[in-house]
C-alpha cells in the first residue's frame, strides 16, 4: 500500500556514519543542563519546580531539568485539549497527515541527535537508538498513510443497496491520553501520540520520568511544523499524580499506554468506571509487557538459534516488552545450545554506550537495578548459574551495569521463569520434546512475542496455531519488528493485542459512523 517502506538501518561500520553520530554527540553533551518546559495550548511554560534527567551510566551527570507539571496543569492540558477537539476533528484527513509527514522529515535529518540522546538518557547502544529514531520516523509515515487509506476505502467495504446511498465514516473519538514507557522513548511515544492525532483526536501526551528529554524534543517537532494550537499538549512529571489524573478524567475519552502489568490493570480498570459528567465508556490501548520465549527443537540450525537466543535476551540491556527472556531448548540438543549461547554472551561487551563499541550499557535507574539484582540471587537458588550474576561495578559513581546473566537448568515454573524481569536475565529451560516445549512457551500469564526454531515445516505450521503470542517469529530472534511488517502487540496479560504499526490500529483511535441517504 501506498509508498511507505521501512526505515533503512544506519551501518555504523562505515567510518563517515561513525564521524556523523560522534558529532551528535557532541552537540547533545553540549547542550546538558538546559531546562525543558511543558506545552499546553501551544505555549511552553517553565515552571518553578522541576526534576533532573541523568545519565544511567553516570548517574552523577544531570542531563537537563524538565518542569513537573501538576494536577492542575494536567487539569488544564485536558481542558485545551477539549476546546481544541472542535475545530481538529473538522481538518480534513489528508491536511491532518501531511504534520506526520513533516515531522517524520524533519525527524530523518536529525536521526543522529534523537539517537545521540537517547544513547545518554536511557542507556541506548549506538544501533538500539538507530533502530528507535527509525521506527519513529516510519510509525508518522506508516500512520499518515493508513489515515488516508481508512478514510478513502470505507464506503467501498459496503454492501450496494439501490434504494440508498450509504456511507462509512471513521470519526475520532475526542481527548485522549497517551502515557509512554521510557524504554522506546522516541519511537512508542511518538507512535502513539501521531495515531491518535491523525484519527483526529486531541491528545495529552506524558513522558516517562526517565526519558522525559527525549520525550519533549520529539513531541515539540509538532509544534514546528505548525499542528494547531491545543492538538498536543505534553506534560512532564510524575505518574502518580498527572498521569492518574488524565486517565480518570471525565474529559478524557481514551487512554493509550505502553509500560508495566500493573500500571496497565490499574488504568484499565480506572478507565472502566463512569465518573460524574462522563457521556462514554472509556477505550483502553494497552501494550503491558510480556514473558517471551525462544523454542529450540533437535531439528533446528542451532548456530543461528543461539545467536537469536542471545540477541533477544540482552539487546538493550533484555529492557524490551519483546525481549526473549526464556530459551526453552529440547533435551537433546541442550548441551550444545546452551554451550554456544554462553560463549556468545561471553563476547558480549559492557560499558558505557557512548562508546560504540560497548553492545551493553547500564540499565535503566537505581530501582530497576535493585530489582534485577534482586531476581538474580532468586534465580541463584532457582537454576544452574552459567554466566554472569554479578554487579559490574559501582552503580553509585559508575552507572547501572549488570552483566549479561544465564541461568541453566530452570524449572518452567520458577519465578525467572514465570515473573518479567526486564533486564539482562535469561532462564534457560530444558523440554522432553517439541510438544513440552510449546507447553513450556504458553505456560506464563502472557503471550507477546514468541520465536521457534525449527527445521521441521509440519511443526512450524502447528506452531502457527498453538503457540499463543501476538507476534511468533519462525526461524529469527523474537525482537525487532518492523512497522507495516509485523503488526506489534500480544494477548492475555501482555495487554489488549493493539497492534501498533498495523492496518488495524487507527480503527482503536476512532469510531465508525454509518449515514444512509434514501435516494
Amino acid at each position: 500500500m501506498g509508498s511507505y517502506r521501512p526505515t533503512t538501518y544506519i551501518d555504523f561500520s562505515i567510518d563517515k556514519n561513525r564521524a556523523a553520530f560522534e558529532q551528535a554527540l557532541a552537540q547533545v553533551r553540549s547542550e546538558f543542563g538546559q531546562h525543558y518546559p511543558i506545552l499546553i495550548g501551544g505555549e511552553a511554560i517553565e515552571l518553578e519546580t522541576t526534576f533532573s534527567s541523568v545519565n544511567p551510566n553516570n548517574p552523577q551527570q544531570v542531563l537537563g531539568y524538565l518542569s513537573e507539571a501538576t494536577v492542575e496543569h494536567a487539569q488544564q492540558a485536558l481542558e485545551v485539549a477539549t476546546d481544541a477537539f472542535e475545530q481538529w476533528k473538522r481538518v480534513p484527513v489528508r491536511e491532518r497527515a501531511s504534520y506526520l509527514q513533516r515531522a517524520a522529515d524533519l525527524m530523518l535529518e536529525r536521526r543522529h541527535y534523537f539517537s545521540a540522546w537517547m544513547v545518554y538518557e536511557v542507556g541506548k547502544s549506538w544501533a538500539e537508538a538507530d533502530a528507535d529514531t527509525a521506527e519513529a520516523v516510519d510509525f508518522l509515515n506508516y500512520y499518515a498513510e493508513q489515515m488516508i487509506r481508512l478514510d478513502e476505502s470505507a464506503d467501498g467495504m459496503l454492501v450496494d443497496y439501490a434504494p440508498e446511498h450509504n456511507e462509512l465514516r471513521y470519526i475520532p473519538l475526542g481527548v485522549g491520553a497517551v502515557i509512554a514507557p521510557w524504554n522506546f522513548p522516541n519511537a512508542i511515544l511518538v507512535g502513539m501520540s501521531s495515531a491518535a492525532i491523525v484519527a483526529g483526536n486531541t491528545v495529552v501526551s506524558k513522558p516517562a520520568e526517565p526519558s522525559s528529554i527525549v520525550g519533549y524534543k520529539a513531541l515539540e517537532l509538532f509544534r514546528e511544523v505548525g499542528l494547531p494550537a491545543g492538538v498536543l499538549n505534553v506534560l512532564t512529571g510524575p505518574g502518580r499524580s498527572i498521569g492518574a489524573h488524565i486517565v480518570s478524567s471525565p474529559l478524557t475519552r481514551f487512554v493509550a499506554f505502553t509500560g508495566s502489568r500493573d500500571v496497565g490493570i490499574r488504568i484499565y480498570g480506572e478507565t472502566a468506571k463512569v465518573h460524574p459528567g462522563q457521556k462514554w465508556l472509556k477505550r483502553a490501548i494497552l501494550e503491558m509487557g510480556g514473558k517471551d520465549a525462544v523454542v529450540v527443537d533437535e531439528t533446528a540450525d542451532l548456530e543461528s538459534a543461539a545467536q537469536g537466543i542471545v540477541a533477544s535476551a540482552f539487546g538493550y540491556q533484555g529492557q524490551k516488552c519483546s525481549a526473549g527472556s526464556r530459551a526453552i531448548i529440547v533435551r537433546d540438543v541442550y548441551e550444545t545450545v546452551k554451550d554456544r549461547v554462553v560463549e556468545l554472551t561471553s563476547e558480549l561487551t559492557l560499558g558505557p554506550v557512548d562508546d560504540v563499541e560497548n553492545y551493553m550499557g547500564a540499565v535503566i535507574n537505581e530501582e530497576a537495578f535493585q530489582k534485577i539484582s534482586e531476581y538474580i540471587e532468586i534465580g541463584k537458588g532457582e537454576g544452574e548459574l552459567l554466566h554472569g550474576g554479578t554487579v559490574a561495578n559501582d552503580p553509585e559513581t559508575e552507572g547501572y551495569l549488570i552483566a549479561p546473566t544465564i541461568f541453566g537448568n530452570v524449572s518452567d515454573q520458577a519465578r525467572i521463569a514465570q515473573e518479567e524481569i526486564f533486564g539482562p536475565v535469561l532462564a534457560l529451560i530444558p523440554a522432553e520434546d517439541y510438544d513440552d516445549a510449546i507447553r513450556i512457551a504458553n505456560g506464563t500469564d502472557y503471550g507477546l512475542t514468541g520465536a521457534i526454531y525449527s527445521n521441521d515445516d509440519e511443526r512450524l505450521a502447528r506452531a502457527k496455531d498453538d503457540f499463543h503470542v501476538g507476534n511468533l517469529y519462525l526461524n529469527r530472534k523474537c525482537t525487532g519488528a518492523l512497522v507495516g511488517v509485523h503488526p506489534f502487540g500480544g494477548f492475555n496479560m501482555s495487554g489488549t493485542d493493539s497492534k501498533a504499526g498495523g492496518p488495524d490500529y487507527l480503527l482503536l483511535f476512532t469510531q465508525a459512523k454509518s449515514i444512509a441517504t434514501k435516494k
